[in-house]
């Protein structure tokens, strides 16, 4: 294929869409479009970001799957691809055949955070006080069948904890209730919860990555003060149409590695509790075939369903 092989070569020939399938101002969307601005230096043609939400990330990654495989088509996804197949009857499209990985990008863990009037201080205490009253306390998570839900779900269960789940319309509604008492804990992304804690309306309790994170030196990790090993992250990566051709994965990967390394955009990832990575478009793949196996276990005892 001469012509294939040329037009690889002259790539990117125009700007590149980066579709993220969420709204515009939230997490991923703010990690996205800083990644865009840093991988457009890269290759010389702009990185222009496209919100497509709905679905859980769905409408977007499908959009993606059925786009054109030429590369200027790149899916900015979440680990929502990841749960989406135990979440759903029916996928108009399957990830691990239909997109090719490119990088693994950022992840930022989930914080245990508490209404502040809440007599807790650390995970002890927690558990203890909601061993206490089993069914009584309410927690909120940014939506049924969500990474925060599920998160909170592994901690309950794995301390024999039962607690009422309120679901909201994404993380926003979730945590100025939390803050307001009308439920009285929630697992939240730290970027997201990070404003409340810091001016005291939220109390911080555990996180959920493997070691404390900076900007919270001072609260635990659940798997140093609770459950050895346990890392629960709304990570996110770069993905393509899955025939989109080899050289122009390598070169977006390349991108992606060059944009991760920067270190302004480091430290603007750090001050809001998001961890870069950076990955090759095999190891992604492999751990985006682990975190789908996971998922579909901890969904299908949860025995949430979406549709």
């Amino acid at each position: 294929a001469p012509r294939a092989a040329r037009a690889e070569q002259a790539w990117p020939q125009r700007p590149i869409r980066l579709v993220i399938p969420f709204p515009p101002g939230g997490p991923t969307d703010i990690v996205a479009r800083l990644m865009a601005e840093r991988m457009g230096r890269e290759l010389g043609q702009p990185l222009i970001a496209e919100n497509r939400p709905g679905a859980n990330g769905n409408l977007g990654n499908d959009a993606v799957a059925k786009a054109e495989p030429d590369g200027h088509t790149v899916l900015y996804n979440t680990s929502s691809i990841a749960l989406s197949p135990a979440l759903y009857t029916r996928l108009p499209y399957d990830a691990l055949r239909d997109l090719r990985p490119v990088a693994l990008t950022a992840t930022i863990p989930l914080v245990l955070a508490v209404h502040a009037g809440l007599p807790v201080r650390d995970p002890a205490q927690f558990v203890a006080y909601v061993k206490e009253r089993p069914g009584q306390l309410t927690y909120g998570s940014a939506g049924n069948g969500n990474v925060t839900h599920l998160g909170a779900f592994l901690l309950l269960r794995d301390q024999g904890l039962e607690a009422v789940h309120v679901p909201y319309r994404g993380s926003a509604p979730a945590l100025l209730d939390a803050a307001a008492g009308r439920v009285q804990f929630l697992t939240d992304t730290v970027n997201s919860a990070l404003p409340l804690i810091r001016d005291g309306r939220l109390r911080a309790i555990a996180v959920t990555s493997p070691r404390r994170l900076a900007p919270l030196p001072d609260v635990p990790a659940v798997a140093e003060a609770l459950i050895p090993g346990f890392e629960v992250g709304a990570w996110q990566g770069m993905m393509v149409p899955a025939r989109t051709p080899e050289a122009v994965v390598a070169r977006l990967n390349a991108a992606a590695l060059a944009a991760l390394a920067d270190a302004d955009l480091r430290a603007r990832l750090a001050e809001q509790g998001t961890e870069p990575l950076g990955s090759t478009p095999d190891a992604y793949g492999a751990y985006l075939r682990a975190e789908t196996a996971r998922w579909g276990q901890v969904i299908a005892a949860s025995g949430v369903r979406l549709d």
